[in-house]
């Protein structure tokens, strides 16, 4: 008794189930043995490391599940950042826009008292807007800087505001005008230490040189100009002057006085006088 007990504890057959088979004789017992080995053995290909398998792919799972958490939430904060600097673009871009585009108008009505000019932004359908409109556009929520394409300068010579004309429509002393006001307009916002302008005046309608040179004279007082020129205008307000002469081809340039830069530039403009009268004249006979 001892011993089948003790096979009993070893097989771990529980002390119920031996009493429910226990009047059953052993012919019926190895038939309903045989069948449970039969169903058994439809089950012999069974995966037994399927529950290993499933908790390591559980546990996986979870893992991803975090991952994709944490990629959401960079991502999220990425497009918030993406949002933000967009933003930030755009408020600067249109804060460098209204102060060029205020500046652009001062300087132009400075130089050409009796004109209007102002910058405008053009966009993809062809529209064009200033530093207003820009801002109510913005307001609103309708314009983005993936809307802009460039900027444009509208002015007017007379002041009349139903003449503003293109830069494709101006003469080219109106461009060289137009061209100078924008450069000071961009120095008044974001000054630069020195600027090297190479005869702006040559294009320039006389009555318009003055006031260029004097406005480069104010704006000299932050900034240093060098610039050359065949014109007695911008001599004026110069702080020093240097000739530069071309003989047996080699450039020589030396230190001279505002009267030597003066005589030079007026013997400079009347041998171009002669020069057109000559070629006036000759052309003239040719005619005849």
């Amino acid at each position: 008794l001892d011993e089948s007990t003790k096979r009993q504890n070893d097989i771990g057959v529980p002390p119920d189930g031996l009493d429910k088979y226990k009047d059953i004789p052993i012919k019926q017992l190895q038939r309903d043995l045989d069948r449970a080995l039969i169903e058994l053995k439809k089950y012999a290909h069974v995966n037994k490391k399927a529950l290993d398998q499933f908790l390591q792919f559980s546990d996986e799972r979870d893992k991803l599940i975090n991952r994709k958490a944490e990629i959401d939430e960079a991502h999220r904060h990425i497009v918030d950042l993406i949002e933000s600097l967009d933003n930030k673009r755009f408020e600067t871009i249109q804060f460098t826009f209204k102060q060029v585009s205020l500046y652009f108008t001062e300087v132009f009505k400075r130089l050409v008292p009796e004109g209007t000019a102002h910058l405008v932004i053009k966009t993809g359908d062809n529209e064009d807007y200033d530093s207003e409109q820009v801002s109510s556009q913005s307001s609103s929520q309708q314009m983005s800087v993936d809307d802009f394409t460039g900027v444009g300068i509208k002015v007017s010579f007379n002041g009349r505001t139903n003449e503003m004309r293109d830069m494709q429509q101006l003469s080219g002393g109106q461009k060289s005008l137009v061209a100078l006001a924008l450069i000071f307009a961009i120095q008044k916002c974001d000054p630069a230490p020195f600027y090297l302008f190479d005869e702006i005046d040559q294009a320039l309608d006389p009555q318009y040189r003055n006031a260029v040179a004097e406005l480069i004279n104010e704006l000299s007082q932050k900034a240093q100009f060098i610039i050359t020129t065949f014109g007695p205008d911008l001599l004026k307000y110069g702080d020093k002057f240097y000739g530069i002469t071309y003989r047996n081809k080699v450039s020589q340039i030396r230190s001279v006085t505002r009267d030597e830069a003066l005589e030079f530039v007026e013997d400079n403009e009347g041998q171009n006088q002669v020069a057109q009268a000559t070629t006036t004249t000759t052309q003239s006979s040719s005619d005849i």
